[in-house]
């Protein structure tokens, strides 16, 4: 894919920050419980785009998922969306799908009937492609986030009416990791198993994941993987950490987040990626005395 011009350069001329590229993740990270962006972290966001850093959102929700929000932000530029299946460019005017990769829907069928021989019924939701998809829910799949728009369909064959870039995945009795382990074992080279957030196992594209999105971002913006600062709560967010510089976990983060990350903010709640972002783009005379983390350490 060719650069695109307006994105030869991440950085404002004249200015170089510690970090060109600041990476978060919505659900759990950037996003309140209560869904919203606070002000203090759109204060955040702004100190660090006055010193020339970027902000890129990195999730696991689909492009229509998250448009209301980024007018909201007055975001504009590039988005990884869907688990990184969907590069979206938010723009004042309206949007633009640059890149989507879809699932195959037969191999998507076929690995839920692994899933099932392995543990039993479990119920399915898919995120149809494109910036129109929709998401569609089979009968007793329950949204983990109640705030996102869904369609009940009367029988898993009418999920594959249209392609797909994600299937959602919930069991009536098994937890969230160890649904996720069944999975990945009996899926195997069929799909990318994650695991997005409370009640949230999803199955991607084989090879394709908030990693591989990010990386592609961050070409296009001419910014390397040492100059990007990341933000995530769930094992969705383990490969953009792998492609980060500086990894930050929330202190809601799933244990495995934690243990692969630099520092531990503070929750979501507490507007742990403004905490950071504050101390890392902030004026000396800006940071308060005792709030500098190091990493391998935490502030909760």
């Amino acid at each position: 894919m060719p650069t695109p011009p307006a994105y030869a350069s991440g950085i404002t001329p004249g200015i170089t920050p510690a970090y060109a590229l600041v990476a978060t993740d919505l659900d759990g990270t950037l996003l309140r419980p209560d869904d919203t962006v606070s002000a203090r972290s759109r204060a955040a966001l702004a100190l660090a785009a006055s010193a020339g850093a970027r902000h890129l959102v990195v999730t696991g929700r689909p492009v229509p998922g998250i448009r209301a929000l980024l007018a909201d932000l007055a975001y504009t530029g590039l988005v990884v969306c869907g688990q990184g299946t969907q590069l979206y460019e938010a723009g004042a005017g309206g949007g633009r799908l640059l890149r989507s990769v879809a699932l195959d829907r037969e191999a998507a069928d076929t690995a839920l009937g692994k899933i099932e021989a392995e543990v039993g019924a479990v119920f399915a939701a898919v995120d149809q492609d494109g910036v129109d998809g929709v998401t569609l829910i089979e009968a007793g799949y329950r949204m983990p986030n109640p705030t996102l728009p869904a369609q009940r369909v009367g029988s898993r064959a009418a999920l594959w009416e249209r392609p797909v870039i994600k299937v959602l995945v919930r069991h009536p009795g098994l937890g969230d990791d160890a649904l996720a382990a069944a999975a990945r074992g009996a899926v195997g080279d069929l799909a990318t198993v994650t695991m997005a957030g409370p009640g949230t196992v999803e199955l991607a594209p084989r090879g394709v994941d908030k990693g591989t999105g990010l990386a592609v971002a961050a070409e296009l913006l001419g910014i390397g993987a040492e100059r990007i600062v990341a933000f995530g709560d769930m094992p969705n967010d383990l490969p953009m950490f792998a492609g980060s510089g500086h990894r930050v976990a929330m202190g809601n983060a799933h244990p495995e987040l934690r243990a692969a990350a630099d520092e531990v903010t503070l929750s979501n709640a507490e507007d742990g990626v403004a905490v950071v972002l504050e101390r890392l783009f902030g004026t000396a005379e800006a940071r308060q005395p005792g709030t500098e983390v190091t990493p391998g350490t935490s502030l909760v």
